[in-house]
């Protein structure tokens, strides 16, 4: 887990914006890329789950290797 260190700035005395280090943010934006990259392979493994399979006995023969 990455430990930030933001700095919350305000607007109209609410909270507006937040700053982080480069570092930090690089970190933070490397794992939203990993999490989007999980979601897409859940997806593609849930939309193949009823796909036709072949063991890689019955591929070497159909292939004779």
């Amino acid at each position: 887990m990455v430990t930030l260190h933001p700095n919350v700035l305000e607007r109209d005395g609410k909270k507006a914006f937040v700053i982080l280090p480069y570092e930090e943010f690089v970190l933070v934006e490397e794992q939203l890329e990993a999490y989007e990259d999980l979601q897409a392979l859940r997806a593609a493994k849930a939309k193949e789950a009823a796909a036709p399979t072949v063991s890689l006995a019955q591929a070497r023969r159909k292939l004779r290797l």
